[in-house]
C-alpha cells in the first residue's frame, strides 16, 4: 500500500463514535449548512418505506439533521412511489426532471437528475433496498462534511454478509472494482466499499462531476473526485453492517461490465499501474488492510524461446 494511503487511513477513516449526533447537530447550526437525502428507487416497495420512516423519525422529527428527504422513482412498476410518499418522503419521478433531455435507464441517471430537485448544501445518497436500516448510515456519513470544511465526499464502509456469511457480499467490488482501483488509481486503494451506494458529498463537488448513467457511477465519482479535489478531501466512516437484496450472477456481470467501461473511459486520461491489491478484514477495533502482490508477469510465446525453436529444428 502507498504510504500516502496508509496516512489517509489513519486520518480519513472514522467510526460512528468519532462524531456523536449532538456534535454533528451543533456543527450544522454553526455552519448553517443544509442536508438533502436522496433515495434512488426502482421497484423497492418492500424496503423503501421503512428507510424513509426511520430517516424521517430519527433525523427530521427527533433531531433536525435532514432538511429534505426525496425518493426519485426511476420507473417502478410496483407501489414504490405510494409507499415512499405514505412514509413521508417527497417523491419525484425521474422522467419529470429535466424533460427536454430524454431519460435513460440507470442508477447514475437518477442520481444526476436528483441534483436538479434538491437544494441541500450536502447531498446524501442512500440505496432504497437496504434491510434493517439504521439512521446511523445518514448521520455517520454526513457528519464529517458538517464538522470538517476540508472534506468534500464521504463513503460509508461496512460489512456485507451474503447468505448468512460475514464479509462475502460485494462480489463485484472484490472481483472488478478493487483490482481496477489498486492497479490504476492506487490512491483510492484505502476505500473499504468503493462501490457502496451510501455516501454524501458537497453540492459544490457533485455539480462539477460527470455522472456515468449506469452502475459505473460510484467508481466514476470516486476517480473523478480524486482528480478534482484530491485524496485528503475524501473520507470514509464505518457504519456497521449493510443488509440488502443480492443480485444474481448475470446481473452482477452486467454491473461489472459497466464498471469496467467506466474505468476504461477514465484511463484514457493517463493512469498509474500498480501490481498489488489491498483488501480489508474486520478486526476487533475496525477494518485492517492487507496488501497482496498481483501476479501480472507473462511469458512470451514459446516460439520465441531459443530452446523450443532448437527442439523443433531437431
Amino acid at each position: 500500500m502507498l504510504e500516502e494511503v496508509e496516512r489517509w487511513l489513519s486520518t480519513r477513516s472514522w467510526s460512528l463514535t468519532d462524531r456523536p449526533l449532538h456534535k454533528i447537530l451543533a456543527a450544522k447550526r454553526t455552519t448553517g449548512q443544509s442536508v438533502s437525502v436522496v433515495l434512488p428507487a426502482l421497484n423497492e416497495e418492500e424496503t423503501v418505506g421503512d428507510i424513509v420512516a426511520v430517516i424521517r423519525h430519527d433525523l427530521m422529527q427527533q433531531a433536525p439533521l435532514v432538511d429534505e428527504l426525496i425518493v426519485v422513482d426511476s420507473g417502478s412498476t410496483d407501489r414504490t412511489s405510494e409507499v415512499a410518499a405514505a412514509a413521508g418522503a417527497r417523491v419525484v419521478h425521474r422522467d419529470d426532471i429535466l424533460p427536454r433531455i430524454p431519460a435513460v435507464s440507470g442508477k447514475g441517471e437518477v442520481l444526476w437528475r436528483s441534483l436538479l430537485v434538491t437544494s441541500g448544501d450536502i447531498v446524501c445518497f442512500i440505496d432504497a433496498d437496504l434491510k434493517e436500516f439504521s439512521s446511523d448510515f445518514v448521520s455517520g456519513i454526513v457528519g464529517p462534511l458538517l464538522t470538517d470544511p476540508e472534506i468534500d465526499l464521504v463513503k460509508g464502509m461496512y460489512d456485507r454478509p451474503l447468505g448468512g456469511t460475514a464479509g462475502q457480499g460485494g462480489r463485484v467490488t472484490e472481483l472488478m472494482a478493487r483490482p481496477l482501483l489498486n492497479m490504476h488509481w492506487p490512491q483510492l486503494a484505502g476505500f473499504v466499499q468503493p462501490l457502496g451506494g451510501e455516501y454524501a458529498a458537497r453540492r459544490s463537488l457533485l455539480e462539477q462531476l460527470p455522472f456515468p448513467v449506469g452502475y459505473g457511477v460510484e467508481l466514476g465519482m470516486l476517480v473523478d473526485s480524486l482528480h478534482l479535489a484530491g485524496l485528503e478531501a475524501l473520507a470514509q466512516v464505518d457504519v456497521g453492517v449493510r443488509k440488502h437484496r443480492h443480485q444474481d450472477g448475470q446481473a452482477l456481470g452486467r454491473m461489472a461490465a459497466a464498471i469496467y467501461r467506466t474505468a476504461q473511459l477514465r484511463l484514457a486520461r493517463g493512469h498509474l499501474i500498480r501490481p498489488s491489491l489491498t483488501q480489508f478484514e474486520r478486526v476487533e477495533d475496525g477494518f485492517e488492510p492487507r496488501t497482496f502482490s498481483v501476479d501480472t508477469e507473462e511469458r512470451p510465446p514459446m516460439v520465441e524461446i531459443a530452446e523450443y525453436a532448437a527442439r523443433k529444428v531437431a
